[in-house]
């Protein structure tokens, strides 16, 4: 699954992050053309330095002329690739949900025999990831500026990151139906964004607690 796209300027390329770039391809598939690399590379450099502003600033604080000194380019290159502040915003913001998911992925594959546990963790590991990641810091504190955009504008990375769930527990546990999968994966990114905008106790506690309030479903729909 990848995050949602679209063709307007501005959205997140449905290549994913920076780590699947620059892989030499399969046998008889046709290569990467090179000014899409390019740009696929241009948009990872900016996001990448928005990301180490964002470790020491509130989104509220750091300027797009910021972002691209971050990234050693022009704010014009910048703003040739994201028409506006709000569009990079949403572009980051749906890079990051893939992140997000991909780690998820690694934690489902560590507990394939049990379905609980393994959401268990992955929930575990996204509120711990999320405590510490500067996208979600930005979002919560100081103006909360970039908050919209996982929330009240956050369809696009909502769909997209439930589909991306929504695939990955369809290839670990098949025997689940389309309707059980995809109403798990959307449940559980609408709780993980709530949890992680406005976080209650622990991650563990609040891990468990979840899976304990899903456990039944879980248990029908993907052990059936």
């Amino acid at each position: 699954m990848s995050v949602a796209t679209s063709t307007t300027r501005g959205r997140a390329s449905n290549r994913g992050p920076a780590s699947t770039r620059g892989s030499a391809p399969t046998r008889g598939s046709a290569p990467t053309p090179y000014a899409v690399a390019a740009r696929e590379l241009l948009r990872e450099t900016l996001f990448d330095g928005a990301r180490r502003e964002l470790e020491h600033r509130g989104w509220s604080e750091v300027t797009m002329a910021d972002v691209a000194a971050a990234a050693g380019v022009s704010r014009q290159t910048l703003y040739n690739e994201f028409g506006s502040r709000d569009e990079f915003a949403q572009a980051f913001a749906l890079r990051e949900a893939v992140r997000f998911v991909r780690a998820i992925e690694g934690a489902l594959d560590a507990h394939r025999d049990d379905p609980r546990q393994a959401l268990t963790a992955a929930f575990g590991l996204f509120l711990v990831a999320a405590a510490e990641d500067p996208l979600i810091r930005a979002a919560i504190g100081g103006a909360g500026e970039m908050l919209p955009f996982v929330t009240t504008q956050g369809q696009p990375l909502v769909q997209g990151a439930a589909e991306r769930l929504r695939a990955a527990i369809r290839e670990r546990w098949p025997q689940a139906s389309e309707h059980d999968d995809a109403l798990l994966a959307e449940c559980l990114v609408r709780l993980a964004i709530s949890y992680a905008t406005l976080p209650v106790g622990s991650a563990g506690m609040t891990a468990s607690s979840i899976t304990e309030l899903l456990g039944p479903y879980i248990d029908r729909a993907l052990q059936a």
